[in-house]
């Protein structure tokens, strides 16, 4: 199985941890967040990474040396001269997940440096899987000022930011027979297509909408880097809120019950520092 982490960021909000180095080579417990991102992968069966590089690309480079890569297979995707952001580091690193024409069909997985968690990406997979989506998007009901929006189906259906809706889809939350009810497990079903639609009335859009952060991970099908047009620095939000107004399936997988901790500030540092001395968290 393959893996994508995003590891490219500049970090600023570690500052001064990361004027000298990477995000990635951040230390937590005694242990980089990259360390700590391969090994959880390597223990899900991951076998290949591929790791997008910027800020002090050459340290991060050199630690995997240091590390034998870790016993598996890790290429580097380089942006050097300019900071692509996620949608964009994703189709620079496209050809690492299309170099196979025999596993053109096997999902993987692309997974945020800075994010701690206990998710199973076992049974995210087979969610994935089982729904035929052509994206799976870890999320969890929890404060934010960025929520993506979902259907009843666990279909994605726009995005709210500072309590301001876009909605990609319209939502008809009567059909049901298209699919499974929600469920943390469980598989969305596509709805009816419509443009992209702003409101600054969060009480305007579907009152059956639901806003659920997002986790930082996603488990895709390959099929989509063929579908993404967009160019240069763009999220790849930007991509499935487009595709998802197109009928194409990018579901939620519900993480309520796992642990989870953004790792973006130093405050998130310390307090991950002591959840980590919990017996078996990770």
């Amino acid at each position: 199985m393959k893996a994508m982490i995003l590891a490219a960021g500049l970090g600023t909000r570690l500052r001064p941890l990361t004027d000298n180095n990477p995000k990635a080579l951040v230390e937590l417990n005694g242990r980089t967040l990259l360390e700590i991102t391969i090994e959880r992968l390597k223990s899900f069966g991951v076998t290949e990474i591929i790791v997008n590089v910027h800020h002090h690309a050459e340290k991060i480079a050199a630690f995997l040396k240091s590390k034998n890569n870790f016993g598996i297979r890790i290429e580097l995707s380089r942006e050097d001269d300019l900071l692509l952001d996620t949608g964009g580091g994703l189709k620079k690193a496209a050809w690492f997940f299309l170099e196979d024409p025999k596993n053109l069909d096997e999902p993987f997985l692309l997974h945020n440096v800075d994010v701690l968690t206990t998710i199973d990406f076992r049974q995210m997979l087979a969610a994935h899987k089982k729904s035929s989506a052509l994206a799976t998007l870890a999320v969890q009901q929890r404060p934010s000022s960025r929520q993506l929006l979902f259907d009843d189906n666990g279909l994605l259906c726009g995005r709210r930011i500072n309590n301001t809706d876009t909605l990609a889809s319209s939502v008809n939350s009567s059909s049901s027979s298209l699919g499974t009810p929600f469920h943390p497990v469980g598989a969305p079903v596509p709805v009816a297509q419509a443009e992209p639609h702003p409101t600054s009335n969060p009480s305007a859009a579907d009152p059956e909408l639901r806003p659920l952060a997002f986790a930082g991970i996603h488990v895709l099908s390959p099929r989509l880097l063929n579908l993404i047009t967009e160019s240069g620095v763009f999220s790849i939000i930007d991509t499935y809120l487009r595709l998802a107004a197109s009928n194409e399936k990018i579901s939620a997988f519900r993480t309520d019950q796992y642990y989870w901790r953004d790792l973006g500030r130093l405050e998130d540092l310390s307090a991950a520092s002591l959840d980590m001395q919990q017996p078996k968290l990770l």
